[in-house]
């Protein structure tokens, strides 16, 4: 078993308190508003998303996206087809986990979960259960830099992680461009040096210089809802994973019917 810290107030307007070792970069009085860009998109294409999928995590890996879906009783760690939206492979978790978000790191999947305080390591490949750890407060998204493993717990609180031992190096507050903080960090995608936020209860996404906190560009997607079909347990957007060597994005919502395929266009 591995353990790591995690931020364990949902609405905290600043980090937790600091641990031996750990430093926080957080705004003062003296942080001033910054410039941000509204992103434009187009939509390359769209394919059926199981609208049964409480989405909570999405990865590209391999050619094939990896995909955690929440809800108790039904969370789920699957492998699905990018071109279809077929489930290729899905494991499911007891009935008491409620699954957030994921992260690949070396070949292994890094799923957490809502507020069990468990999380689980899968091999990539064939899903099989390698690890658990754990964490304080509420798991909420996951995403890799190539060093440090990036968390966010639904507060304005981005906390880095060392692979190695599993150790909070440092935690970083989000701030938007009037320096105010965003609340309810979400799904997490690091791409190209940033990092990309799906903020729970919208369907906006923020682009954010993960070593200052400040949002640099929102991308709003609220039109790709009016594409799909709205049921019941239709939700907020939700997943992010990005196609590197086509520069597209990958995105869907909780229990959407369809998943998009979109390229920034700014």
């Amino acid at each position: 078993m591995i353990l790591f810290g995690a931020c364990s107030n949902r609405q905290n307007d600043s980090a937790p308190p600091e641990k031996p070792g750990v430093q926080t970069k957080s705004a003062d009085s003296t942080v001033k508003p910054t410039k941000t860009v509204n992103l434009k998109y187009q939509i390359v294409r769209e394919f059926p998303h199981d609208s049964n999928a409480f989405t909570q995590g999405l990865v590209f890996y391999k050619g094939l996206l990896i995909e955690s879906t929440g809800q108790h009783g039904v969370s789920s760690l699957r492998k699905v087809n990018p071109k279809t939206g077929d489930v290729l492979k899905k494991v499911g978790l007891d009935i008491q986990f409620f699954a957030e978000g994921i992260t690949i790191m070396n070949d292994k999947i890094y799923q957490l979960t809502w507020e069990s305080g468990m999380g689980f390591v899968y091999d990539a490949d064939n899903f099989r259960k390698v690890n658990t750890f754990t964490y304080y407060g509420e798991g909420w998204g996951l995403t890799y830099n190539g060093k440090n493993i990036l968390f966010s717990d639904g507060s304005n609180t981005i906390r880095y992680i060392n692979p190695e031992g599993f150790k909070v190096e440092k935690t970083v507050l989000v701030r938007d461009e009037n320096a105010m903080p965003v609340f309810n960090l979400n799904e997490l995608e690091y791409v190209k040096g940033e990092l990309w936020a799906n903020i729970w209860q919208t369907n906006r996404i923020a682009r954010i210089d993960p070593e200052t906190g400040d949002v640099t560009g929102w991308l709003d997607l609220t039109e790709l809802r009016d594409r799909i079909t709205i049921m019941r347990n239709t939700d907020v957007l939700n997943g992010i994973a990005y196609d590197e060597d086509k520069d597209e994005f990958y995105v869907t919502g909780k229990n959407w019917n369809k998943m998009f395929v979109i390229k920034i266009t700014e």
